[in-house]
């Protein structure tokens, strides 16, 4: 006895295509978009920006003031240098931020020692001059 109802037990269950009525959807042109991030067509090259010279000096003097323990004026200039490539360069940006921020670690490094210097230098000047009245 089978258990298939009787007017299918003559066609094969499997012959016929579930996927045969689907509705057509228009597909959109190929080069009607464009998608930043697709790869490019095969015989062209893609020109990506390369960062310039302020975002890179800016990343190189922040990290050699750090590691050299460079005076108060390479970090200042590398500061500044930052600043014009974070405006200028878009390319260069995360070398451009890297660069402010070492170069203002060491700037602000700098600005706590002459502050702790000074004030340790007052100090011994206010208590010398006590002792001598």
């Amino acid at each position: 006895m089978s258990q298939t109802p009787p007017e299918q037990q003559g066609q094969n269950p499997y012959s016929q295509n579930p996927y045969s009525q689907q509705p057509s959807y228009a597909q959109p042109h190929p080069y009607s978009q464009t998608h930043p991030y697709a790869a490019p067509a095969p015989g062209y090259a893609v020109i990506l920006p390369q960062p310039k010279g302020c975002s890179v000096a800016s990343m190189v003097l922040g990290l050699v003031s750090i590691f050299f323990g460079w005076t108060f004026i390479a970090p200042t200039i590398g500061f500044i240098l930052g600043l014009v490539g974070l405006r200028r360069e878009p390319a260069g940006r995360g070398m451009a931020v890297a660069g402010i921020v070492l170069n203002g670690i060491m700037l602000l490094g700098w600005a706590l020692l002459v502050l702790f210097v000074f004030g340790l230098f007052g100090a011994l000047i206010g208590a010398g001059s006590a002792y001598s009245h």
